[in-house]
């Protein structure tokens, strides 16, 4: 047990981002900077989906990584961000992801978001390592952005919340998967689901554990084994 003398450990608490690469490239000239970010690249089902975001006034306070702000945090500055800024939502399908592989389909949702917001930016921050193409302005891919960019982490919430929203609705309408509660992630309680009842139209057939699942269900349906 510690002395009483002794100091509590100190604990690394992740710093909330802020404008400072926003403000880098308004001191280079550019006036529009777009935050990029996406949602949905890991799940087993459901869509990805991209948002770009413009702030031209206020930058709402409390702005973070959409996966450190609870649920309602998120619910809360992501109606703060709509009032207050320039946004482009981008949905890659289902079908789209198995067609092109997630990457692909993450990068041409970017693209897209970007050519979508009401004004070309001057400048567009991505959240990764790697940009997409096809867009109409210089870019810098911030590996960690929304964590320490204002503008992706705006991105990072918006496409958090809307991507929840659609999967809500894709398990009320498949209520045995427990996609409202999971949103598609794997978790033991999705596996479960998919051992028992096998793939639905919403799962991405091109990733691994839903592929070996339709495999096993059409091994046990072919009569000729």
């Amino acid at each position: 047990m510690p002395k009483a003398s002794e100091s509590p450990p100190l604990i690394d608490l992740p710093t909330p981002p802020t404008d400072r690469i926003e403000k880098r490239e308004r001191r280079r000239g550019a006036r529009l900077i777009a935050g990029v970010d996406e949602a949905g690249r890991g799940p087993l089902a459901g869509p990805v989906v991209v948002a770009a975001v413009v702030f031209e006034g206020r930058v709402p306070k409390g702005l973070d990584d959409s996966k450190r702000l609870s649920a309602a945090d998120r619910e809360r500055l992501h109606d703060v961000i709509l009032e207050r800024a320039s946004v482009s939502v981008v949905v890659a399908s289902r079908a789209r992801i198995d067609r092109m592989n997630i990457l692909r389909a993450s990068l041409w949702g970017m693209t897209r978001a970007v050519l979508g917001l009401p004004q070309t930016p001057d400048f567009v921050l991505v959240d990764g390592n790697m940009l997409p193409p096809g867009l109409p302005c210089p870019a810098e891919a911030v590996v960690g952005g929304d964590g320490l960019s204002v503008s992706i982490a705006a991105a990072s919430i918006v496409a958090k919340v809307t991507r929840d929203r659609l999967m809500q609705a894709v398990g009320r309408a498949y209520p045995d998967y427990g996609f409202d509660s999971h949103k598609g992630y794997s978790t033991a309680a999705h596996f479960a689901a998919l051992r028992e009842h096998g793939p639905c139209i919403h799962h991405r057939q091109s990733f691994a554990p839903v592929r070996e699942r339709q495999s096993q269900l059409t091994l046990a349906l072919d009569p000729g084994e």
